[in-house]
């Protein structure tokens, strides 16, 4: 990445023009506690604004009528504008009334936020096997010798064996607690960017 692309992506990158808005923390907030905390796709354009009222009005409560005076609507229909990008208006089959659902674009912007904060859990080992095992892969689907892949297959199959063996004698090697809640939040990381790239595909 040079620099010429880095201002290019500067001007035209609805991610950076979000990091650059002047009302980011209210747009990344509400977006973020809106629709990725609860885990929804789109919400109505009244439930929406409904909630972006009730954020606002309790933003005026402490800080002042003055931060941000302009109606939910018209802040809603700002991000959802081609300038913006942050996020996307559509209509429902069979349905009068505008939906809402955010851009791939402000999905990263959340995810990068999100990942910025301390880390309160690193799953270093199942990252590190998920590696290994697509060097793996690599490795197997490019061996052209067939005697180098049938001794490797030789050799897992006697792993396997000995673990069978281990098991009928009653020893049963499982996971702990941290080893478990690891393979589970790379899991769910995994599947968040996975729907990520289906949405940049849709959209």
């Amino acid at each position: 990445m040079d620099y010429m692309q880095l201002v290019s992506l500067r001007q035209h990158h609805p991610a950076w023009r979000l990091l650059r808005a002047d009302n980011a923390p209210l747009i990344i907030s509400f977006l973020q506690q809106t629709f990725v905390a609860p885990n929804l796709r789109s919400l109505e354009q009244t439930t929406l604004a409904s909630k972006l009222d009730d954020l606002i009005y309790s933003l005026h409560q402490n800080f002042g009528e003055t931060l941000f005076p302009r109606a939910a609507s018209a802040y809603l229909d700002d991000w959802a504008d081609n300038s913006n990008g942050w996020l996307r208006k559509f209509y429902q089959t069979g349905s009068d009334e505008a939906h809402y659902e955010l851009t791939v674009a402000t999905e990263k912007v959340i995810e990068w936020l999100n990942n910025l904060g301390r880390r309160q859990f690193v799953g270093t080992e199942s990252r590190l096997l998920a590696i290994f095992d697509l060097l793996r892969q690599v490795v197997d689907g490019s061996e052209t010798n067939p005697e180098t892949r049938i001794a490797e297959l030789e050799k897992r199959k006697a792993t396997i064996d000995a673990e069978i063996a281990r098991i009928k004698t009653g020893q049963v090697d499982l996971m702990d607690a941290t080893r478990v809640r690891e393979r589970f939040l790379e899991v769910s990381n995994s599947a968040d960017s996975l729907l990520s790239d289906f949405r940049e595909i849709e959209q």
